[in-house]
């Protein structure tokens, strides 16, 4: 660093999407900018003004002192003579552990680590050319971390000063879920104007304020405090040309400066969650970042959000911001309680916030778009890999009538739907209507109530009790995308509106063709299952965890045909999935029974559909095995023989794959071989465009029972599956 009036070259790195306003904040610390480059910049500052830097920069990630910056290093050779020449030994001291840190690469340097490696040894020869030892290297815990970029030929080296991302400020210790780096969080505070506002005393609200990183960083910048101001160490301590005294000095300035500000800070900063834990977390991190008096934290969800009661009604609580970075839904399960969660925010925000301004941080617009609110500012942020939008939106303020302030004492009031959200519920309410009757008759509480009745609204919607199990058929390719989306979103909206349920009750999938072993691949782990009533069974049933909920609801009628004609028989149930089918021939008298699957998660499933049906383990048995071998090995004869194939499945633990078009030919041979001269197969599949081998009809004695298995649920798709009732000759 020579004397303390020279020049020094920083490159200066941030998150994506802040250059602009890690430009302004350098030039306010002092620096002069040279130039901004994707997610940092280069400047030039004096000693003081590097340290400066290190101390009260809120956005940036890494400050490197750059000692040279040389085209032409393609190949390790050029590299090392480069690092080499580089004096080391006037800014390192005798003994330190050093790591390196690479980043890019080109022809002959293809991997991170080797391009560190190189870095290394021209450090290393430097110093022993200058009569050091070999320095030790620690890639963990180095007394100085070197920092090597190569992009395009062009190599940067230089030194961390810091030693850390300058994101970890040392308060956040309980992380809460899904957290926003700090220096993220302080970018999107300055560029929704949060510094101004804080100067003028108005308050801020973060409704969702999950561990406190939003907040934390706002008191901190309201109250004059240093990001860095806790921060044990820096690298830069450790250099051998260090000012020391005027390092201290600015710290000292920044203690001065942090007592002061906590005294002055005039706004009041407010954080709810309607999560213990996350309340818990942000206390203690309001606490270890010293501006625990400034926050006021409390349990509360969105739909019950109102304006803190302890603001006056002075100009400057008059308004204010509300900022808040809510779930974007990266787990498909999520969007129904997002949908409304986002509704819900948009509502309180009218009603509770006229004239403030709400800042929304999200990863999906679509969901922004059901605030109900228009934003008269975006800017695209990333936060890790997502691309995000900070939305800025101001509040209007109206006469409030005296109807509404009623309806707002007693609580939110019911969301108004937009036009494509109010003809989706209208439709399900329609459907309902149309198939109450036979509900009524029938007892069934597990129906299909809309299946892509309006094709641009490409849902399965099925009815569990009292949940709802959506289901999104790909959209095809004629379709945009963003529209897709957004009438997914209306429907969504609709959903609890139409239907009387909460959203939680609401389970969200999308629906592709799945084969081999994505037939069984888990969607989550919630192990959330409950018990639903079909006839006389009960049935377990999971609308989270996997694709397919254990129940397929319209194979009820051809449940409900094996349990009339099992009576005194001898059941076999192939490619059983949770067993349902045995259960019902079960409990229609079946003798004894054997159920075949491939997949452990299914027959540990079927075994819990028998307990909870109290049938005897000993008299019906389930077997894990591929059923073509089954077939082929068994020597039981049966009088009842159920097969329902996948339409392909590929499955690591079958003996090459299965095509039902293909192959169903050779399935119904076997499984006619181990059927009783008397007996019937009940065969089924769903390939839409499925087609019966000549050679089975004129084989067996065959009838199509299709238009006998649909219950009025399942009338407009009568392609869905396709069942016959098969026979010996004779």
């Amino acid at each position: 660093m020579k004397d303390d009036n020279s020049l020094l070259s920083l490159y200066i790195t941030c998150p994506w999407g802040i250059e602009s306003l890690l430009a302004e904040e350098i030039a306010d610390l002092g620096g002069e900018i040279q130039k901004t480059t994707v997610a940092g910049l280069h400047a030039t500052t004096d000693r003081q003004g590097a340290y400066r830097i290190c101390l009260w920069s809120r956005l940036a990630n890494r400050v490197i002192l750059t000692l040279g910056r040389e085209t032409g290093c393609e190949e390790p050779a050029a590299i090392v003579a480069m690092v080499k020449a580089v004096p080391w030994a006037s800014m390192l001291k005798p003994g330190q552990t050093l790591a390196v840190d690479f980043h890019g690469h080109s022809a002959a340097i293809r991997h991170t680590r080797f391009g560190a490696q190189v870095v290394k040894d021209g450090v290393v020869d430097a110093l022993r050319e200058a009569g050091w030892e070999r320095p030790a290297i620690d890639p963990r815990e180095a007394d100085v971390r070197l920092y090597a970029h190569l992009h395009k030929g062009q190599l940067l080296v230089g030194i961390d000063l810091v030693g850390a991302s300058l994101h970890q400020r040392g308060y956040r210790r309980d992380a809460g879920h899904a957290p926003l780096k700090e220096n993220l969080a302080a970018a999107l505070l300055v560029r929704a104007d949060w510094p101004a506002r804080a100067r003028r005393g108005e308050p801020l609200v973060d409704p969702m304020c999950g561990a406190g990183t939003l907040l934390i960083e706002a008191a901190m910048m309201a109250a004059d405090v240093a990001p860095q101001l806790n921060r044990e160490s820096f690298a830069f301590e450790t250099l051998a040309d260090v000012d020391a005294e005027g390092w201290q000095e600015l710290r000292r300035e920044a203690r001065a400066r942090a007592d002061l500000g906590r005294r002055r800070a005039r706004s009041r900063l407010f954080g709810l969650d309607q999560s213990p834990q996350a309340i818990a977390a942000a206390r203690s991190n309001a606490m270890r970042a010293g501006i625990p008096a400034l926050i006021t934290l409390s349990g509360g969800s969105v739909k019950a959000l109102e304006r803190p009661a302890e603001l006056g009604e002075d100009d400057a609580e008059s308004t204010g911001m509300v900022i808040t970075n809510p779930p974007y839904g990266e787990r498909l399960g999520e969007l129904p309680e997002l949908v409304a969660l986002y509704s819900d925010l948009g509502e309180r925000m009218r009603q509770q916030f006229p004239g403030w301004q709400l800042a929304l941080f999200t990863g999906n617009p679509d969901l922004g778009h059901r605030l109900g609110l228009r934003a008269h500012k975006q800017y695209a942020f990333k936060n890790g890999p997502l691309d995000c939008k900070l939305l800025l939106i101001d509040i209007a303020v109206r006469a409030v009538p005296e109807s509404d302030e009623k309806r707002s004492a007693a609580g939110p009031r019911e969301a108004t739907l937009s036009e494509g959200a109010q003809m989706f519920a209208n439709r399900l309410q329609k459907n309902r209507k149309r198939l109450n009757k036979w509900l009524k008759k029938s007892g069934e509480s597990c129906y299909r109530l809309y299946d892509a009745d309006m094709p641009e609204y490409a849902l399965a919607i099925d009815v569990y009790g009292h949940q709802v199990h959506v289901q999104e058929y790909a959209a095809p390719k004629s379709i945009e995308p963003s529209k897709a989306q957004r009438r997914l979103m209306d429907a969504l909206s609709a959903i609890p509106v139409a239907l009387d349920v909460r959203p939680e009750q609401i389970h969200y999938k999308q629906r592709e063709r799945q084969s081999g072993k994505a037939q069984y691949r888990k969607q989550a782990d919630s192990g959330d299952r409950f018990v639903v009533d079909e006839g006389n069974a009960r049935l377990w049933v999971n609308l989270k965890d996997y694709l397919d909920t254990g129940l397929f609801l319209d194979h009820r009628p051809v449940r409900r045909l094996l349990a009339e004609r099992a009576s005194g028989k001898r059941f076999l149930n192939l490619f059983c999935y949770t067993g349902t089918a045995t259960v019902h021939a079960a409990l229609g008298g079946a003798s004894d029974s054997v159920s075949v699957d491939l997949s452990n998660t299914y027959l540990e499933w079927a075994r819990d559909n028998f307990t909870l049906n109290r049938l005897d383990p000993s008299r019906h048995r389930v077997v894990r095995d591929d059923c073509l071998r089954w077939l082929e090995t068994a020597g039981s004869e049966f009088d009842l023989i159920f097969m329902d194939p996948p339409t392909f499945s590929n499955s690591k633990r079958m003996e090459g794959t299965l095509d039902i078009q293909r192959d169903h030919a050779r399935l119904i041979a076997l499984a006619m071989a181990r059927l009783a001269p008397e007996g019937e197969l009940i065969f089924s599949n769903n390939q839409q465009r499925f087609s019966l081998d000549a050679a089975v009809a004129s084989r067996y004695q065959v009838e199509e029972i299709t238009a006998q298995t649909y219950d009025p649920d399942f009338t407009r798709r009568a392609n869905l599956h396709h069942c016959f009732r098969i026979r010996h000759l004779g």
